[in-house]
């Protein structure tokens, strides 16, 4: 077991000492980009100011055939493009391939210091975070890196689900989690072929009606669609909030379904996320209008902020009771529009910053 007092000591000697508290920046959308198609690097320059984070993408959506041209054309990216206060991320390759060492060797020896965060894909159990943790301790030392590069697991199996209090806590690196709900889908035998989102086959249906010999079960009956992701998404949120790391949802693979995928991005806002994946440019816009609280939302919790005082007892605001846990409510919602207005001119003029 490891000593509570060792746990912010670097695990390498020369590495970069721990962060104790993960810093908070705007993280409303992770944008991915084939780092191999220079038709998207080139265009890279003008999409970094729109987002928060970029992502280049090493994984499953790279073919085979263009691993090291995508790692190779990472290196590239990083090392030309200005992307000003917007974070760089990467996701490698899971670490039962044979190019994650060759991803990680690379990335940190010759990019480490522009690198924020590594997105390990299928991480089942805080093992898999511990061998990340020495290994990477171990190349920032060799490389001379001045920070810790930080760690987000991607939740893709039922058994990383099942370990996600663990995998939050494994590390001083760790920055938050994502869903993968295509491959933890397949993972757990579920019955949808869809990549994120709700099924139309998942829902619950209103009782049938009574009629003059008892209830009519061939009546029409209302249905609604249910969310196959809830549960999933609750206990990611509460095991990031207990370790003081940041949840994401993951893609929404039905592009061209806007509507929906409003949808679920608001879902997983509402529950608790700080922000989610985009994977087309038309995807960026509807994370940045979801993950950032609405004008009307933020001038609620101001006069609710303002009218606590110090925040004790209760006091009667448009017809309804507002107490101290209305008070740590509203200011969830002002501290996350004052750090996104710091980013967003146009945020700032709406939230009146």
């Amino acid at each position: 077991m490891r000593s509570p007092k060792d746990f912010f000591k670097p695990l390498a000697v020369g590495a970069p000492t721990p962060l104790t508290e993960i810093p908070f920046r705007p993280s409303r959308m992770i944008h991915f980009f084939p780092p191999h198609i220079n038709k998207v690097t080139d265009k890279l320059p003008q999409i970094a100011p729109q987002v928060d984070i970029l992502l280049g993408n090493l994984e499953d959506a790279i073919p085979m055939e263009s691993k090291e041209d995508a790692r190779a054309g990472l290196v590239r990216v990083a090392r030309e493009v200005d992307f000003g206060d917007t974070q760089l991320w990467t996701r490698v390759n899971s670490l039962d391939s044979p190019w994650v060492l060759d991803d990680l060797i690379t990335l940190v020896s010759e990019i480490g210091n522009e690198l924020d965060v590594i997105m390990i894909p299928k991480v089942e159990g805080p093992e898999d975070i511990n061998y990340v943790d020495q290994l990477l301790a171990q190349l920032e030392a060799k490389a001379g890196i001045r920070k810790p590069i930080m760690v987000h697991a991607l939740l893709e199996t039922a058994r990383g689900v099942a370990n996600t209090e663990e995998i939050c806590l494994a590390s001083p690196r760790m920055q938050g989690l994502s869903l993968g709900p295509a491959d933890l889908a397949a993972d757990r035998r579920m019955k949808t072929t869809r990549v994120g989102g709700g099924h139309p086959g998942y829902l619950v249906r209103e009782d049938p009606p009574d009629g003059p010999d008892g209830p009519q079960y061939d009546a029409e009956r209302a249905t609604n669609q249910q969310d196959l992701w809830h549960y999933t998404v609750a206990r990611m949120v509460d095991a990031c909030a207990m370790a003081g790391i940041l949840p994401f949802y993951g893609p929404f693979g039905d592009i061209k379904d806007t509507v929906a995928c409003e949808d679920q991005f608001r879902n997983a806002y509402l529950l608790g996320c700080v922000g989610a994946w985009s994977l087309h440019p038309v995807q960026i816009d509807i994370a940045r209008r979801v993950f950032s609280p609405e004008p009307v939302e933020v001038a609620h919790a101001q006069e609710v902020i303002d009218a606590m005082g110090d925040g004790t007892g209760a006091v009667m605001l448009h017809g309804k009771m507002e107490d101290d846990a209305s008070v740590k409510q509203c200011h969830v919602v002002v501290d996350l529009a004052r750090q996104l207005a710091a980013r967003d001119p146009e945020l700032a003029d709406l939230y009146g910053y």
